[in-house]
């Protein structure tokens, strides 16, 4: 029997050590997704507690303010949501005639085509304003779940932050043997850092045209659908999709098609240029990433830990480069095919 060299050997174990990881974090992610979400938030406010420290403050009173800090950005990112889709809750429900009226005209237009009756009936079957509401009932009480996950996170970020204040002599420590990796740890923080803040930044603009064209074209919930731009804006690539369809669906229950219409065509207008065209150039200088790649880090984390990979695609992304890129010189060589531009000659 012919045994296999090492360089045929090492891709293949290479191979099934990424399947076995993958197929863990898969398991183990409703667990994991909000630790990493519990990391990415102490890694933004770390800095924090260093300047204060700078301020003379004691180290326990710069833990508690960054704590609180974290705290009210975790607490706002769930209130947001949990608002948005009670809100919906609350108010579709009083659009059921509107919606009926429409689907009676809807029959109408159809039968004009000559589409039959049992045709007709079995695509309005489809749409209802009850299924609408059951589903964002049914979502609100996933999010009621949620509460459960948030005292595990609330209680990792105490303990999370209570250690980040010594990280960087930790960073130090490390530093002595193993300076490869501080550099990647480092190069991860600073990544997270640029990235939520260039997605803050447009996620601003965005919500604030979304509010004013929501105002414009007499929508209501407009500053609602604005905080849900907001919100989505941190979700690369298709973000913008989540937060279209709420504001487009209740103009269609409010003015019927043409004000849908006109919704949606102002929101691919906004959105294409800012966060299709301009703000994926600002991201991938942020973070060292290419397009593509934070696509495909977006289909992978999404479908990997759910709705939470998906919001943390970027975050995650960089955390895996630092571990298994940056942390190596061998494999360095990497960061050429997935950069957001090349490497200067």
């Amino acid at each position: 029997m012919v045994l296999p060299t090492r360089g045929a050997v090492n891709p293949l174990f290479g191979f099934a050590a990424v399947v076995v990881v993958v197929a863990g974090l898969r398991g183990f992610g409703e667990l994991l997704a909000p630790l990493f979400l519990a990391l990415v938030l102490v890694v933004t406010v770390t800095p924090m507690a260093a300047a204060l420290r700078r301020r003379g403050l004691p180290r326990w009173l710069a833990t508690i303010v960054t704590l609180l800090a974290v705290y009210a950005i975790l607490l706002a990112l769930v209130g947001s949501l949990v608002y948005t889709v009670a809100e919906l809750v609350r108010v579709l429900p009083g659009y059921g005639p509107q919606f009926n009226d429409l689907v009676v005209n809807a029959a109408a237009q159809l039968s004009r085509l000559g589409v039959g009756p049992p045709e007709i009936q079995s695509a309005l079957s489809q749409f209802d304003i009850g299924s609408a509401v059951g589903f964002l009932q049914g979502l609100l009480g996933q999010l009621a779940g949620v509460l459960t996950t948030l005292l595990l996170i609330l209680s990792v970020l105490l303990f999370m932050t209570i250690d980040s204040t010594s990280f960087p002599e930790r960073l130090l420590a490390i530093g002595r043997s193993r300076p490869h990796i501080v550099t990647a740890l480092t190069s991860f923080s600073h990544g997270t850092r640029r990235f939520l803040a260039v997605s803050t930044i447009f996620g601003l603009l965005v919500a604030t045209l979304d509010v004013l064209v929501l105002t414009v074209l007499d929508v209501p919930l407009a500053l609602l659908f604005g905080l849900l731009s907001l919100i989505a804006n941190y979700i690369p690539n298709v973000g913008f999709l989540l937060a279209l369809f709420p504001p487009a669906l209740l103009a269609f229950l409010e003015g019927g098609p043409g004000l849908m219409l006109a919704v949606i065509v102002a929101f691919l207008v906004i959105n294409t240029l800012l966060q299709t065209i301009i703000q994926p150039r600002f991201i991938g200088d942020a973070v060292g990433l290419s397009v593509t790649v934070t696509f495909l880090a977006l289909v992978f984390w999404g479908w990997v830990l759910g709705p939470l990979g998906a919001l943390l695609a970027i975050p995650l992304t960089l955390l895996a480069k630092a571990l298994l890129v940056d942390s190596d010189p061998h494999t360095r060589w990497i960061n050429s095919l997935i950069a957001a531009r090349p490497p200067h000659a």
